[in-house]
């Protein structure tokens, strides 16, 4: 026998050209039990094609049966649970932004060296003088409070 037509179906069907009619022939000729040897490596790519299951009439019952009965149940969204990502995301801001503004402040603040207090202290005085009118200065100058013996240690 020639099969010709057939050979001209497989190679349209390669190329995607076939249409459903004509892969149905393939089909039908590849379901029959004397197909030539030289297509017989074809028989597996269009015999599973053929197999039509049904699910029957229990098919409903046994889902049903396996899902129970329980209806699935909403879940309530509330305006609080939906900015809960927000909120944490503020909180890691804020609490980022502390440990930067912390990091920038020197650790020993409040407890510099004593003769850079001194010298602060002596040069508020002076700006005070410069400040006064000259009568004034001169009556400030005078109450100005230098170091005594024991402080002047630090000093040095």
């Amino acid at each position: 026998m020639d099969y010709k037509y057939i050979e001209q179906l497989l190679e349209r069907y390669w190329e995607g050209e076939t249409t459903l009619q004509e892969e149905a022939i393939l089909r039908t000729f590849f379901s029959q039990d004397d197909v030539p040897a030289n297509l017989m490596k074809y028989k597996s790519l269009f015999d599973c094609g053929l197999q039509e299951e049904t699910l029957g009439d229990d098919f409903d019952a046994r889902i049903l049966e396996s899902i129970g009965d329980d209806e699935p149940k909403a879940k309530i969204v509330t305006l609080t649970s939906r900015l809960k990502p927000l909120f944490k995301a503020a909180a890691v801001v804020a609490i980022l932004l502390t440990i930067g503004n912390a990091a920038q402040a020197p650790w020993n603040y409040g407890w510099d060296n004593p003769k850079d207090e001194y010298a602060k202290y002596r040069q508020q005085q002076v700006d005070t003088v410069n400040i006064l009118s000259p009568v004034q200065a001169e009556n400030v100058t005078d109450s100005v409070v230098t170091p005594k013996a024991e402080e002047s240690s630090y000093i040095e």
